[in-house]
């Protein structure tokens, strides 16, 4: 598998509102120099509401690369992936077709224990294009990485599209737009204050 390089990014490269929140939640708990969150702490407000796009994963460090192991079912990535994959290694619920483009996320997240951000672009059954943004965060209880929290977001500029075997469904790889490694400015600042001298830039 061929090295994948990464982009240095800072929070603000997430697009999704709701996964800037999810990424909020787990700055305030994040500290330089100290151990990473524990995922039994990671309690952000309307969690429920988001569980349908999120996927849990414990992590085996030991193997070289990391193995994951997957702890949700009934998520849309199980519509995505065309089946239920709880309690399945990820790279073999993935398959080797899909392994090169998913698991070096996995395994920088692991390796860098920071979050990462990418999106790739998807076809559906019907040739419209699917944003697939994916946002990975690290837990640990103490030392290694032992958890993963992934959130996974798929969006259509053409508005509908047919999610079921989105991953399967056609002869079309993803295609990667962005991969991001969050390592800049990592602290959580409430909204709707600005420091006073601070500039601030508007794309």
């Amino acid at each position: 598998m061929s090295a994948v390089d990464f982009d240095s990014a800072g929070p603000s490269v997430v697009k999704s509102i709701r996964q800037r929140e999810l990424l909020n939640s787990w700055l305030r708990l994040y500290a330089r120099d100290q151990p990473l969150p524990r995922i039994a702490d990671y309690q952000p407000e309307r969690l429920n509401e988001e569980k349908p796009d999120l996927v849990y994963y414990t992590v085996e460090t030991e193997p070289d690369p990391p193995r994951f192991t997957i702890q949700s079912e009934g998520t849309r990535m199980s519509d995505a992936y065309g089946h239920t994959g709880k309690g399945r290694y990820l790279d073999a619920y993935v398959g080797p077709r899909l392994a090169p483009y998913v698991l070096p996320v996995y395994y920088e997240c692991v390796r860098r224990k920071l979050p990462i951000y990418t999106v790739s672009h998807i076809d559906d059954i019907y040739g419209r294009i699917v944003a697939y943004e994916r946002l990975l965060m690290p837990f640990s209880n103490g030392g290694a990485v032992t958890d993963v929290l992934a959130s996974l977001k798929t969006i259509c500029e053409d508005g509908g599209f047919e999610i079921k075997n989105l991953m399967r469904g056609n002869d079309a790889l993803p295609r990667p737009k962005l991969r991001a490694v969050i390592d800049r400015d990592l602290f959580h600042r409430a909204p709707g204050r600005i420091p006073t001298g601070e500039l601030i830039e508007f794309s």
